[in-house]
């Protein structure tokens, strides 16, 4: 009984049943596991791979800056700032009196130098209506001329009998005043001829005096309208520093005009643009209106970074280099026009989403 006692006493206790729940919950964990591991994979080549964004994306456009052509002082100024305007309308007028008195100058001289050329003209139909006469009259002394040295021929071949002395002198002196007409003739011809030379040189004067003064009134016809700044295009009226009475000078900015034709331009990483193609679909949004969605697709890559065209470009080629990772400005287009009722304008925040895969 004591051996029995001592027996019972010395035994171990018996193990514990086995817990058949543990494998299947270790089981569980691993499948669940896995599946958030095949989640996360499939959601990062579904919706994070194929996308390339960033935050360094702003709206940028051509802006208009208006500036005045011509010198003068205010008079009217016709729109207020952020008024829009379109195409066509006058913004600011400057005081034309100075001009318009310019351009009654101009029309006055252009008066004189059509009265000058018409003068040149007619001067040159009277010259050649004297060439014409004094060709007559060589003709008339040709003849004389002709007459004269026949009939000293005649006393010539006559015995020196058959006339008288002075009949033959008289002859010859008749012949001789006939040679020296006939010689001035020739010289009156050739003078008339000259003074036609002549009024054609001035008609050519009279010509060029009257291209000048039809440029000048050209150019102060221009003056008069360029006193009338109007707006080259549709858009709202930015950065207006004009107002009524100022002197403004010839190319002195006085306002800019902002259209409605934008586009982004997305600062993207150079180690995104390896599967960056331009046509690729773009989402956007504005943190201005950050509920709305748009659509767009990238027009082009700059052909640099956005560091090598600044004012300072970086000289890598001096001093401790840091390697820094550079960006390259991306412009992206809308496809469809921006609402009217939204105000989106140059310098606005904007998150591109580019589908590059």
């Amino acid at each position: 009984m004591e051996e029995n006692r001592v027996t019972e006493k010395t035994l171990p206790p018996p193990p514990p049943p086995r817990n058949r729940k543990r494998p299947a919950k270790i089981l569980l964990a691993a499948i669940l596991g896995l599946v958030f591991i095949i989640g996360v994979t499939f959601y990062y080549i579904v919706y994070v791979a194929p996308y390339e964004s960033t935050d360094d994306a702003f709206i940028d456009g051509y802006i208009t800056l208006l500036s005045s052509r011509v010198p003068g002082q205010v008079s009217k100024l016709l729109v207020s700032d952020n008024q829009y305007v379109k195409e066509g309308d006058v913004l600011v007028e400057i005081d034309p009196r100075d001009y318009e008195t310019a351009l009654s100058q101009a029309k006055a001289d252009m008066a004189a130098a059509h009265s000058q050329l018409d003068h040149a003209q007619a001067e040159v139909l009277v010259s050649e209506a004297k060439v014409a006469q004094a060709q007559a009259a060589v003709k008339a002394v040709e003849a004389q001329d002709k007459k004269a040295n026949n009939d000293l021929e005649r006393y010539e071949s006559v015995e020196s009998k058959a006339i008288s002395k002075a009949d033959f002198d008289q002859a010859n002196a008749q012949a001789l005043a006939a040679d020296a007409n006939l010689d001035a003739a020739h010289a009156q011809v050739k003078a008339v001829q000259a003074d036609v030379a002549l009024s054609r040189a001035d008609i050519e004067s009279a010509s060029a005096d009257l291209a000048e003064a039809q440029a000048k009134l050209e150019q102060a016809q221009l003056n008069l309208s360029y006193t009338k700044i109007i707006a080259p295009r549709d858009g709202h009226i930015t950065a207006r520093s004009v107002q009524v009475g100022n002197y403004v000078q010839a190319g002195q900015n006085l306002l800019v005009i902002v259209p409605k034709d934008v586009w982004v331009v997305a600062n993207f990483k150079e180690t995104q643009l390896a599967h960056m193609r331009p046509g690729q679909p773009v989402t956007l949004t504005f943190d201005a209106y950050p509920d709305k969605k748009f659509k767009g697709k990238v027009d082009s890559l700059q052909a640099g970074s956005g560091a090598r065209f600044s004012l300072l470009p970086p000289e890598n080629a001096v001093g401790n280099y840091v390697k820094v990772v550079q960006r390259v400005p991306v412009k992206i287009i809308f496809n469809d026009p921006l609402p009217d009722d939204l105000d989106i304008a140059p310098g606005m925040s904007v998150n591109p989403e580019v589908k590059v895969k």
